[in-house]
């Protein structure tokens, strides 16, 4: 049941047309008007699922003018959803300032949760840190999308989690290692849940020879993790614990072999998990 002069603020796939939720498309086909960031993009998301709801358009371009008919509209008692193109409103997506006015004028703004390409990417990414920062789009000129991730470098214990075009995608990692050196570890998840999906995780220095010896991986919607720099006491654990970590590693799941390993040679958990995870990526990338 819809409350009436609610702005619905709605996520959509990223990707493949089935990832979105039941009640999500509940919303989109009992609201009044779905305020969408390209009519002719959501559009085949409403027909997949048979939904005819009308449709407004609110992008960066007209968000003042379209905030304004919508704050009309629930003064009118209509309900109305909002959509991006694909994952979640107002997340390096129009939104926000509709959301923000919306919220002023004292109307209800209700989420409904979904996909979400940031998080999608970390979750596969398999890297481990007790925080992340999810920045968004860099600024576009190497000078400024330097001097940008220069000021990021005291994040050390972050994952830093980035969208970039594919046509700035060389240049964004080039960058990246000019800043933070050729060994630092990079995901790259693209085309997530799409027919293409590929997530590759390695050194800077060996992503990049990756990207420039295939073209087709420079292709698609880009999201980039950096990994947490690797401190001297990150990587520091015993010849003993070493070996014994290796050995075990050949024959029990990844958590039980630090945990015995843990357990015979006293050596911290923690160093050793983050050290049994840097091994793996190795063999994997090999």
């Amino acid at each position: 049941m819809l409350t009436k002069s609610t702005l619905y603020v709605v996520a959509t796939p990223i990707g493949n047309l089935r990832d979105i939720s039941l009640r999500a498309l509940d919303v989109l086909a009992a609201v009044d008007v779905i305020a969408a960031e390209h009519v002719h993009i959501t559009q085949r998301l409403l027909v997949h699922h048979a939904i005819y709801t009308r449709m407004i358009t609110l992008h960066q371009h007209n968000e003042r003018a379209a905030t304004e008919k919508i704050i009309a509209m629930l003064a009118a008692q209509k309900s109305v959803a909002l959509v991006t193109d694909a994952g979640t409103p107002g997340v390096s997506d129009p939104g926000a300032l509709l959301i923000h006015q919306v919220r002023e004028q004292g109307y209800q703004v209700v989420p409904i949760p979904g996909a979400n390409a940031a998080m999608c990417a970390l979750s596969a990414s398999g890297m481990v840190a007790p925080h992340f920062l999810f920045y968004g789009f860099l600024p576009t000129k190497s000078g400024e999308r330097t001097r940008k991730l220069e000021s990021l470098k005291s994040l050390s214990s972050c994952i830093l989690i980035f969208h970039e075009a594919p046509h700035r995608l060389l240049e964004c990692v080039t960058d990246m290692i000019a800043v933070f050196g050729e060994q630092r570890q990079i995901t790259i998840a693209r085309e997530l849940t799409k027919l293409f999906e590929t997530i590759h995780t390695a050194d800077l220095s060996n992503t990049l020879t990756w990207l420039q010896s295939d073209e087709n991986q420079q292709k698609g919607e880009f999201v980039l993790l950096l990994s947490p720099a690797v401190t001297e006491n990150s990587k520091a654990i015993t010849d003993q614990a070493e070996h014994t970590l290796h050995i075990l590693m050949e024959n029990l799941p990844l958590k039980q072999a630090v945990q015995l390993t843990a357990e015979i040679t006293g050596e911290n958990r923690k160093k050793l998990y983050t050290f049994a995870l840097s091994k793996k990526e190795m063999m994997s990338n090999h």
